[in-house]
């Protein structure tokens, strides 16, 4: 890797995006963010980064983003797993086409790696856990089953066209900059800003189901692993906090009336990420526990 590469960070205005920006810059890295703004916003993007207003369904608004750019980190997708029910083709659209374009660009430029932000959605429900890369995926959901899609066009090109790319299946990140509110919010998201407008925390069945919470920093840390490492096989690594937390549980760290509602279709049940892969290959460990980080994010609750 150059000492001061040039580094392309897609959804570079959105949440995990611009969060990746912020350190490859303080890096001291050239960085370009590449952003459509429709869901991320200008204002988080680093001013020492270039913005380049582009969008990854249409591949000639993004070519030129490519030339020179040592490492792609591939961060933009329409996230949500009911915006994916409600309107698959859009979000098909965004993820898998963009994802392909994304793809091609990068063999095109000749650049050395694509980090494809990949998601534990493509492992659906499964019998045991924790969840570990070599299981057999099972979305329940289109967005679970675009982005093992964009996974397998990864693997596909590093295959035939000697494209180094490397997967990190992220579990359900949360921190500063997430969404409250929209087709992209999650549950921390959702009971941030009930709290915010005084509503009860809207908890959907009957909150015993269990996720692994990984903390924005935590996440941005296996990236750069990534673009530092040797990997790029195409291989798959699972980024995680390696701890389960309850709906209820999150709920109670919030305090505050709760109100039930029914639960929501085609998603698992439990999550809990197996990190045994990721340690041996990046030698990265998530430094974030799961209550810690969402303490620290329900007291300065940022209005960004």
């Amino acid at each position: 890797m150059p000492d001061n590469p040039t580094v392309l960070v897609t959804g570079g205005a959105g949440f995990i995006g611009s969060h990746l920006v912020d350190a490859l810059v303080a890096r001291g890295a050239r960085v370009r963010a590449l952003d459509n703004l429709a869901a991320g916003r200008r204002e988080h993007v680093n001013p020492r980064a270039e913005f380049v207003n582009g969008d990854v369904r249409h591949p000639e608004s993004i070519a030129e983003a490519f030339a020179g750019v040592d490492c792609v980190f591939h961060t933009a997708a329409l996230p949500r797993v009911m915006l994916s029910i409600d309107d698959p083709r859009a979000t098909n659209q965004t993820n898998v086409d963009g994802t392909l374009n994304v793809l091609i660009a990068a063999r095109d430029a000749g650049v050395r790696k694509v980090v494809y932000s990949g998601s534990s959605s493509v492992y659906g429900d499964q019998p045991t856990l924790p969840l570990v890369e070599t299981m057999p995926p099972n979305p329940m959901n289109p967005y679970a089953l675009q982005k093992l899609i964009g996974e397998q066009y990864c693997m596909m090109f590093t295959r035939l066209y000697g494209l180094r790319t490397l997967t990190l299946r992220y579990f359900n990140v949360y921190g500063p900059r997430m969404a409250r509110e929209g087709a992209y919010v999650t549950v921390i998201g959702t009971f941030l800003r009930a709290r915010r407008e005084g509503r009860p925390l809207p908890i959907h069945g009957d909150g015993e189901q269990t996720r692994d919470f990984t903390h924005v920093r935590d996440v941005v840390r296996a990236n750069l692993a990534a673009m530092d490492s040797e990997a790029g096989d195409g291989r798959v690594l699972n980024v995680g906090s390696g701890r389960r937390i309850s709906v209820n549980r999150i709920a109670a760290l919030f305090g505050g009336p709760q109100i039930h509602l029914p639960p929501r279709p085609g998603e698992s049940r439990d999550t809990l990420a197996d990190l045994t892969a990721v340690a041996a290959a990046l030698g990265w460990k998530p430094e974030i526990d799961s209550e810690t980080g969402i303490r620290e994010l329900i007291e300065t609750d940022e209005t960004d």
